[in-house]
This record gives C-alpha cells, structure tokens and sequence, in this order.
C-alpha cells in the first residue's frame, strides 16, 4: 500500500498553517514593541520618582554620573552639553522616555517614537556605556539596535497609527 504526500495548498490544513504563518510575521515585531514601551515607560518613572536622581551632585544623581563617564565618552561635549544643566538634561531624558515608551506602545507615532528611543539609547551609548568592556555588557547599544526594526516598520498593527489610518480611508471613499 502506498501513500501520497498530498501539496495541494487549498487544503484546510495547509491554508491554516498558511494563515498562522502570516499571523505571526505580521505580529513579530510586538513583543519587542511591548518590552521597549513598558522599559522606557518604567525608566521615565523610575528617574522621575528617584529623589536622589534629579539632583546635580550627590550620590545617585545624574549630575555625578555625567561627571563620572565625561572622561570616558565617546563624545565628550555630549556629557559637557548635560553638565551645563544636569537636572534639566535629566527631567529631558525622563519626559523623552516617557513619551518614547507611550508612544510605541499605543503606537501613536510609532516610527517617530522609536527614532527617539533609538537617538536616547545611541546618546547614552556614546556616553555612559561606551567605556562598557566588552561592549555586549553595556545595554545602550542592544536598546539602540533594538529600536531600528520598529524605526523601519512603524507600528502597523493593535496601534492608533493604524486606527486612525483606517479612519482616514474610510472617509475618504474606500479602503485601499
């Protein structure tokens, strides 16, 4: 008795694994969208309810550990910029994360929110981490690479970019 390996593709089997094939490639990008969103959500947070963070000198402040790396930057006058107001370069970056991590994750804006994931992870990359040795164990790099696919795609499915360009389609006489 033999058997036969059928190929035929219209068959509800293989449609379905067609399908789930789909499925998964069009939702693969989020999971990293969840991960970055709530990260940079809980890193504004954590920086704007840190009272020792936001102050310009003392233990745990930011102006200390821009003092700190300046000398091992990769770009010096970025750490010099921040010195010149090191509260006011923290509540930036803690009010940039926020509305990073807000972004992607409701995914309003998305490409533009991730860009702004991506330029805060590469500035604290060329900064903070860039004396990290070996380079994986500083985290700014791998946030930074982490960023470029949602930079690229956007935020194309369970987002208000994609709600709001579906209203626009709509009203406009038909889906294209």
């Amino acid at each position: 008795m033999t058997h036969s390996i059928r190929t035929d593709t219209h068959t509800p089997h293989l449609r379905g694994d067609r399908d789930w094939r789909d499925t998964a490639t069009r939702y693969a990008l989020l999971p990293l969208r969840v991960f970055l969103g709530v990260t940079f959500i809980y890193a504004g947070l954590d920086k704007l309810t840190d009272s020792a963070f936001m102050k310009s000198g003392g233990s745990g402040s930011i102006g200390d550990t821009m003092r700190a790396v300046r000398d091992s930057a990769a770009i010096p006058a970025l750490v010099d910029l921040a010195l010149k107001n090191p509260v006011g370069f923290g509540y930036a970056i803690a009010f940039g994360e926020l509305a990073v991590g807000l972004g992607v994750l409701v995914g309003l804006l998305g490409r533009l929110a991730a860009l702004g994931g991506a330029l805060i992870s590469f500035s604290l990359w060329m900064t903070v981490s860039w004396a990290s040795t070996p380079y994986y164990y500083g985290n700014d790099l791998a946030y930074m690479m982490a960023w470029l696919p949602l930079v690229l795609a956007g935020t194309p499915y369970l987002s208000l970019d994609s709600a709001l360009r579906t209203r626009r389609r709509l009203r406009s006489g038909g889906y294209r």
